[in-house]
This record gives structure tokens, C-alpha cells and sequence, in this order.
């Protein structure tokens, strides 16, 4: 029998979009409870930008009650202004966690959970997450359709589907 806390929280960090995903799973499979993005101003300070993101990702967590939180990992950038601001949003992203187990996960771990293939491409990982969520429109934006991907991928290493090369932090 599934329980119906069964609930994960999927985020996609990024300081101008940080996009989430919650799914519960359920006895019919897993099921997207609610998605979107938090965004932030380009014009504001960095610091207020990421307490927006802190807020935003509490204000998820008290609502939906995860058991756990998926965030995406930082592993290849081109350009290092970028890494800097995600690695910061990842930070805010773990202390609004408070206790909650986290696991990071590297977009090739993504992919190859959700497609079975780690170079599968945006299009092929939307569209298994459209099926895999039994969803009758592929999730968007992007940056939503990533975290629930990252909240599938949490819920697929508690049933211990595809669950390899865990990074846990």
C-alpha cells in the first residue's frame, strides 16, 4: 500500500528562475500536485533576490509537507558568473531543507533516471515526464518541467527504481 505522505519537492535552482515541482506518489503512480517557478528581479540586490528564493521554497515546504527535497547539482558550466549565482541559489535551497533530507543530482543523473538514457535531450526528458505524470500537456517552463523531474528522481531512488550513483548531501 502507498501512503499518501509520500510527497516530494524537486528544485531547479537558478537565481532569475528557480523552477519546482511537487509529486506525490500514489497507487495509480506518481502525481503532480503543484509546479512553477519562483522568480526573482534582475534589478534587485543578490542578497534580496536569494531570501525571495528562501522564502518562496519555505512557503512550498510548509504547504506540501515533502518528505524529502531533490535539487539539481551543479556539474559542467561554461560560465563561471553562472555557476557562482546557481551554486548561491543551491545554498539557499538547502537551509530552507531545515532537517529535511536532501539528495543533489547531476542533470545526466536526471536524464538517465527519467529516460533510461543520461544524453537524452530537454524535448525526450519532458516528454517521459509528461508520461511518466500521466500528464495530457508537456510540463512548462523548462525550469518546472526539470524539478519534477528532480522530485520523480527522489521518489524513484525511495522505491529503488533506477537508483544508482546516488549523490546525497
Amino acid at each position: 500500500m502507498i501512503s499518501e505522505d509520500l510527497v516530494a519537492l524537486g528544485f531547479d535552482p537558478g537565481l532569475a528562475t528557480t523552477g519546482y515541482g511537487v509529486v506525490r506518489e500514489t497507487e495509480d503512480g506518481p502525481k503532480v500536485v503543484d509546479g512553477g517557478v519562483i522568480r526573482t528581479e534582475k534589478g534587485l540586490p543578490r542578497a534580496q533576490r536569494l531570501h525571495e528564493i528562501y522564502d518562496g521554497a519555505r512557503e512550498l515546504i510548509a504547504t506540501y509537507h515533502p518528505i524529502g527535497i531533490a535539487i539539481e547539482e551543479i556539474y559542467f558550466a561554461k560560465n563561471s558568473r553562472t555557476a557562482m549565482l546557481t551554486a548561491e541559489t543551491r545554498g539557499v535551497l538547502l537551509l530552507a531543507a531545515d532537517g529535511l533530507p536532501v539528495c543533489g543530482y547531476t542533470p545526466l543523473q536526471v536524464k538517465k533516471r527519467i529516460t533510461g538514457y543520461g544524453r537524452a535531450n530537454k524535448a525526450q526528458v519532458q516528454a517521459m515526464v509528461k508520461r511518466l505524470l500521466s500528464l495530457t500537456e508537456t510540463p512548462c517552463p523548462d525550469d518546472m518541467a526539470d524539478g519534477l523531474a528532480l522530485a520523480l528522481c527522489y521518489l524513484f531512488d525511495l522505491k529503488g527504481v533506477n537508483n544508482k550513483d546516488r549523490v546525497y548531501l
